[in-house]
């Protein structure tokens, strides 16, 4: 179902709250795009946390719902194995699944996972602060006043965009492609971005040279502090196939890019669709770091990781096989009223604003959750010394995919300047 044709809200529960509960299945991206998937996530948490689908374009998967079912499947990889990919989307065409170190278990991900961790390290974060903010200022400075524009073009893909280019130390005039390429690696051919799957091959065979260029570059060079140098030059990365290192290469734009970008525009939606909080965080800028953290669990960026069982395994006394598709609905799990008080509710002052799972738990918790929390904080910083508001001017237009929880546009206006 494309945009055209957004299912309404209501005939969404209405649909939900009369299907059979066997015949649920929440991987479908038309709801998501239509921000219409909450109530069937509230029907499982409630009369089914650990749900089997037994049929779905996916083939057949459990979904795991509710907050600490995801934090036991999460943090239990001896049984649950994230090898062969993290979506529930399985590329089965071509290669098959690109290698990469989140789709890895211990102990070869560990390994490439802290070849480049260090790009990210507080020490890192500290050096890369003023270049943040001063790209932040000249974005926000740049806007137009009094008349519509995209702030998801604008700013929110500018800034990650920015980031992403340093983190590589690719050209800054080359950063709309990691934009284009990370949609590209997300969508599903035929919903808008790309028409076919041989298109996406293309575009991969354009982005795999572009990124073979550049690790030529470096790997003839001394190593340096960006992410592709590291992984040139790390003594458990620099062997590796070209095929892991650009599947690397996939993650780390994907996670770089999506994450951040979809929680900038979430925060001014989450603000504007909750006008006292919106107030409040004008009266008390010291509440942003909070701010930040709760619109991360609010928008939840990526709705779901996957992994498969290793083994047979009970679990909350259903039967998972060996071989099963194990989905954790990180998107339920932070609307889980058991752990969280009022968590359909954004309060930017919540007591606990980080205890959420947008960044998943245990090994494969998100390597640059910090750098997304910094980019956020700046920005807001900045819009706060410089506009008194910023409205929305009419609905999104949401991503259709039921993994990447986000934004493809974002109408607003911003009235005066302070």
């Amino acid at each position: 179902m494309a945009d055209g044709n957004l299912i309404s809200r209501a005939q969404a529960r209405e649909a939900i709250y009369a299907t059979p509960l066997d015949q649920l299945n929440p991987a479908q991206p038309a709801l998501f795009q239509a921000d219409a998937m909450w109530p069937l996530f509230e029907r499982l948490r409630a009369e089914d946390p650990v749900h089997y689908t037994a049929e779905s374009e996916h083939g057949p998967f459990w979904s795991i719902t509710k907050f600490n079912d995801i934090l036991a499947v999460d943090t239990n990889h001896q049984v649950f194995s994230s090898e062969g990919g993290i979506t529930i989307a399985e590329q089965t065409e071509g290669e098959g699944p690109l290698p990469m170190f989140i789709a890895m278990d211990p102990p070869k991900h560990d390994v490439q996972r802290k070849t480049v961790s260090p790009a990210v390290s507080p020490m890192n974060l500290a050096i890369m602060e003023p270049l943040i903010r001063e790209r932040a200022i000249k974005i926000l400075d740049s806007l137009p006043i009094g008349e519509e524009f995209d702030w998801v073009d604008l700013v929110s893909k500018e800034l990650t965009a920015m980031t992403l280019a340093t983190l590589f130390d690719m050209p800054q005039a080359d950063r709309r492609k990691l934009t284009y390429w990370s949609d590209v690696v997300t969508a599903i051919p035929g919903a808008g971005l790309i028409d076919t799957f041989e298109q996406k091959m293309q575009i991969f065979l354009e982005y795999h040279a572009y990124f073979t260029d550049l690790w030529n570059q470096r790997v003839n060079a001394p190593p340096r502090g960006d992410l592709i140098s590291m992984l040139a030059h790390g003594p458990e990365t620099r062997n590796m196939e070209p095929r892991e290192y650009f599947g690397n290469i996939v993650l780390l734009t994907v996670g770089g890019n999506d994450t951040t970008r979809n929680t900038i525009s979430g925060s001014i939606l989450a603000l504007n669709q909750n006008p006292d909080q919106y107030k409040k965080l004008r009266e008390n800028p010291e509440l942003i770091p909070s701010m930040v953290s709760e619109t991360i669990r609010w928008q939840t960026p990526l709705a779901h990781m996957r992994r498969r069982a290793l083994s047979d395994f009970e679990f909350q006394g259903k039967q998972i096989k060996a071989g099963d598709k194990v989905v954790m609905w990180y998107v339920s799990g932070n609307r889980d009223d058991e752990v969280l008080d009022n968590p359909n509710a954004y309060i930017i002052d919540r007591e606990r604003p980080r205890h959420h799972i947008s960044f998943g738990f245990g090994i494969h918790r998100c390597v640059g959750n910090r750098l997304a929390e910094l980019q956020l904080k700046i920005i807001w910083e900045e819009i706060l010394k410089r506009f008194p508001v910023i409205q929305v001017t009419g609905e999104p237009k949401r991503v259709y995919s039921s993994f990447v929880k986000g934004y493809e546009t974002l109408p607003v206006i911003i009235p005066a300047r302070a």
